[in-house]
């Protein structure tokens, strides 16, 4: 397509966005960085997680943070657990922030919708475990930043070292 310039919906011939009343019609980086999850929040909370279940003396964990694309920002695995931990931890975290609920109000709604959540298990491209285990993370501004996810207790008790480490971190859950 020689000399043939496409026009995209929403960006002038040069690919420049187009402003409405002055304004981009997408957040800045500046506001895109102020919503982020941060490597230094994830890291934060995973050792703030295995501290909560050493100190409750649950057995060991693997704890998994997502961002909210679904994309892993950290993981650890602590010694003696079990090879799936990190898997299983994967799955519930990306199953909530794809869904956008708790891990624990999937399970309920996974009882209640079996196919369909057989089906979405077979299509996503990511791991999908409907397990509780796994809370969203979001800010001061109730907006979902990622998803941690824990394996290795009884779900109450991953999902119980996820809240910790999410506090710890300085953000909310939900």
């Amino acid at each position: 397509m020689s000399g043939a310039q496409h026009t995209v919906r929403g960006t002038r011939p040069a690919g420049r966005p187009v402003r409405k009343n002055g304004a981009l019609p997408y957040p800045t980086d500046r506001n895109l960085l102020m919503s982020a999850l941060t490597l230094q929040q994830a890291q934060t909370l995973i050792q703030a997680a295995f501290t909560e279940a050493r100190t409750q003396g649950y057995k060991p964990m693997g704890v998994v943070v997502v961002d909210a694309a679904g994309q892993v920002k950290a993981l650890a695995r602590e010694d003696g657990a079990s090879a799936l931990r990190l898997d299983i931890a994967t799955g519930k975290a990306c199953a909530a922030v794809g869904m956008g609920a708790s891990s624990r109000v999937l399970t309920q709604r996974a009882k209640d919708l079996p196919a369909f959540f057989i089906s979405l298990a077979s299509v996503s491209s990511q791991k999908f475990v409907p397990q509780t285990g796994a809370v969203l993370i979001k800010d001061a501004a109730d907006n979902i930043l990622g998803a941690a996810g824990a394996s290795g207790g009884t779900g109450d008790e991953d999902e119980a070292i996820c809240i910790a480490g999410i506090a710890a971190a300085g953000l909310t859950h939900g």
